[in-house]
């Protein structure tokens, strides 16, 4: 049977490591047993953030609708009640994109909705 040497598979694996560990502080972009465990917890990290990035930027833009709402005697509670009854189906990202670069428009949707 042929002996299989596998130096080459395993400079190539630590090599890819190191190559995604580029930029990292200290000996965690040098030495390869402190790039993979650096590279398993940004792992998680990234993850973990995707999701928070969503919840932050939900959370931005329902503050942004809610300040421009105030100023027409308007809760965000409220304003986004009836747009649910009146079957206005925008989100919330594209309501604060309305409310900071066209508001012309925006005071119309706050029209329809304090109609009765």
């Amino acid at each position: 049977m042929v002996r299989v040497k596998r130096g080459k598979s395993a400079h190539k694996r630590r090599k890819n490591v190191l190559k995604q560990t580029k930029g990292f502080r200290w000996g965690r972009k040098s030495k390869y047993r402190a790039a993979k465990e650096a590279l398993l917890h940004a792992g998680t990290y990234a993850f973990r953030d995707r999701k928070a990035k969503k919840r932050s930027f939900r959370q931005l833009w329902q503050t942004q609708i809610s300040a421009f709402v105030k100023k027409y005697g308007l809760s965000y509670s409220k304003f986004i009640h009836s747009l649910k009854e009146k079957k206005i189906e925008l989100d919330r990202k594209i309501l604060a994109e309305l409310a900071k670069d066209q508001p012309k428009i925006f005071e119309k949707i706050i029209e329809i909705v304090k109609e009765k």
